[in-house]
């Protein structure tokens, strides 16, 4: 399989044109055509990059004709005119002393011509083209600007540029921050039962705040990760909630009803299966912490399983996912805040009815929003419900806009820039004036709704920050036997709720909601593969950490309430891969007869 953003195969001297030593240190690959004029106009910002990059480039296109030949045809060919047409054909077969009839016609020549193109077209889309002029880069799809600056960084690997290159590739393997959440688990509880646990444990405790004058706002660097940082991972869940119900999975009843059914079921089954271990007393309190998905892990797991598990389970278990954080979110709000202090809470509400007249009086700058969630946030944590809430809310009031008319800013875009390019070498003229930069600056606004925005950027920011930091503030456990002592039933509580209770509660609502006729299951999916994702579902992890640390203010309950998460959490993900593997392997069983079947008939 190839990675996305790679080259299909490597460059063939054989059957692909070069420019340059074939062992050069750097390799230009260009998938392009002499009827796009993008590609015509990038033309010359690649000579320049070669120019200056001399031997140390090898530079190929991949056509089928005689070197000479064809880079003399290329040249002429892109700078013959800014659009090419059949006259220029003409003659610059004649230039070549090309019979332009022979090679305007359909000979055998032409036709073997016209099939390597369409192996190049094929090549394309196998490398992840998805428009000309595309460049590579030592086999590496380049995705920056095309001025012969940004294309020397690349091609030379600065450290900026290689450095941008292995953030993103990393953040585009699907399960990158599943991968992130382990290794900050790990390093919590290496780092707690090491001889530097004490002095670790006591970083998070230290506080630090604002103060003016007598007035003073103070914290625990513990409290504001899990009371500020968390809020941006509950924005991003608003948001993704808010983006599913209007344009996602959960925008229709038909598409929504599975998913919602089979949320439903794996929040009630584990709070029950919960309620029904626990003895009586004060670890009753702890029924939201088996009622959460931690939807990182879930889905890295799926996607380390690639093509064996189908596109619309991953949809089902995400959808399901964002369900289920909505639950945890209300439980966390309703049955997990401090005392409720009433003046400030209706000082929260006037911040939510600011926030509904910005929305409604379509306000898309996305500052006065941030700064009246801050507000939110401060009056929500005073108030006495959990400030996490603030970030729900803040979503819920981000503002989405009709799709943008992509057509018109582009030519709008294309006139701008180019009337400051007529005026580029002019004496003391240092790049785009300040009215072509605000024109343009609303027109990349305009491309993307204020949600959309928000949630591009938090929710990397969530995933590869806010979590990983989470998990390690409050994944350390000291691995002490004495923590057993007297916590069975709570452990077993916990590990029955996630383990058992959320695979069964998901499978059974399901079927339930389908039998019913509120539901159709998609036929992509079986359902021994639905059990499967109801069992990843029961890798609680990030959120019953979260639920368990407000339900178990003990710090010896607390401890073996994250043994029982982890445990669980394992438990799920061995079973879930495994049903899901085993499904896999039936159905290419199931297959293979039927199409020997096929194949004799």
């Amino acid at each position: 399989m190839i990675p996305p953003g790679r080259l299909d195969r490597p460059v063939d001297r054989k059957t692909d044109h070069m420019l340059g030593v074939a062992d050069a240190e750097i390799s230009l690959v260009e998938y392009g055509s002499y009827a796009c004029p993008h590609c015509r106009a990038a033309n010359d910002r690649i000579a320049q990059a070669r120019d200056q990059l001399g031997d140390r480039v090898c530079y190929a296109v991949e056509l089928a004709q005689t070197p000479e030949a064809f880079w003399s045809a290329h040249i002429k060919l892109m700078t013959r005119s800014m659009q090419l047409t059949e006259d220029d054909l003409v003659a610059v077969a004649a230039d070549l002393s090309v019979n332009a009839e022979f090679a305007l016609g359909d000979s055998d020549a032409m036709r073997r011509a016209r099939a390597r193109v369409e192996a190049d077209v094929a090549s394309s889309r196998a490398s992840g083209v998805r428009f000309t002029p595309a460049f590579y880069i030592n086999r590496r799809r380049y995705d920056g600007p095309w001025d012969e600056s940004s294309l020397v960084d690349a091609m030379l690997g600065t450290l900026g540029h290689r450095v941008r290159t292995a953030a993103l590739d990393f953040a585009s393997w699907g399960p990158s921050a599943g991968i992130l959440l382990v290794l900050a688990t790990v390093a919590a509880i290496v780092l707690t039962n090491s001889p530097i646990g004490p002095a670790f444990e006591a970083l998070w405790r230290r506080e630090f705040g604002v103060s003016l004058g007598n007035a003073a706002f103070r914290m625990s660097i513990l409290h504001w990760v899990n009371d500020g940082l968390l809020t941006v991972f509950f924005l991003v869940v608003g948001l993704e909630v808010k983006r599913e119900m209007t344009v996602g999975h959960l925008a229709s009843r038909r598409s929504a009803a599975l998913p919602i059914a089979a949320a439903i079921g794996g929040m009630v089954v584990p709070a029950f299966l919960y309620a029904l271990v626990i003895p009586v007393g004060p670890w009753s309190h702890g029924w939201g912490v088996p009622m959460a998905t931690d939807t990182a892990f879930a889905i890295a797991l799926i996607a380390l399983m690639g093509d064996r598990v189908p596109v619309e389970l991953r949809i089902f278990l995400t959808a399901a996912a964002i369900v289920d954080d909505i639950g945890a979110i209300v439980v966390v709000a309703v049955f997990y805040s401090g005392d409720i202090h009433p003046g400030c809470l209706a000082a929260a509400a006037a911040v939510v009815v600011a926030l509904a007249l910005l929305s409604w009086s379509k306000v898309y700058l996305l500052s006065p929003y941030i700064v009246l969630g801050v507000a939110l946030w401060a009056f929500v944590y005073a108030g006495g419900l959990h400030a996490t809430l603030a970030g729900v809310v803040l979503a819920l009031f981000i503002p989405t806009r009709p799709p943008a008319d992509l057509a018109a800013l582009m030519t709008q875009a294309s006139t701008i820039i180019a009337s400051e390019a007529r005026h580029e070498g002019e004496v003391l003229r240092h790049g785009p004036s300040t009215p072509a930069l605000h024109a343009l600056d609303a027109i990349y606004d305009r491309l993307e709704a204020p949600a959309d925005r928000l949630l591009r950027h938090a929710g990397a920011r969530s995933s590869y920050a806010v979590l990983p930091i989470f998990a390690l503030a409050n994944a350390g456990v000291t691995i002490n036997p004495g923590v057993f002592v007297g916590h069975g039933w709570l452990m077993a509580a916990i590990v029955v709720g996630l383990a058992i209770g959320k695979p069964v509660g998901v499978f059974i609502a399901a079927a339930v909601a389908v039998r019913a006729g509120i539901a159709v299951k998609p036929a992509e999916y079986t359902w021994w593969q639905l059990a499967g994702a109801g069992a990843l579902a029961g890798i609680g992890f990030t959120m019953s950490l979260f639920i368990a640390g407000q339900a178990f203010p003990s710090a010896t309950d607390f401890s073996a309430a994250k043994i029982a998460v982890f445990a669980a959490s394992i438990l799920s993900a061995v079973v879930g891969t495994a049903v899901l593997w085993g499904a896999s392997r039936r159905e290419l069983c199931e297959e293979a007869p039927q199409s020997a079947g096929m194949q004799v008939s």
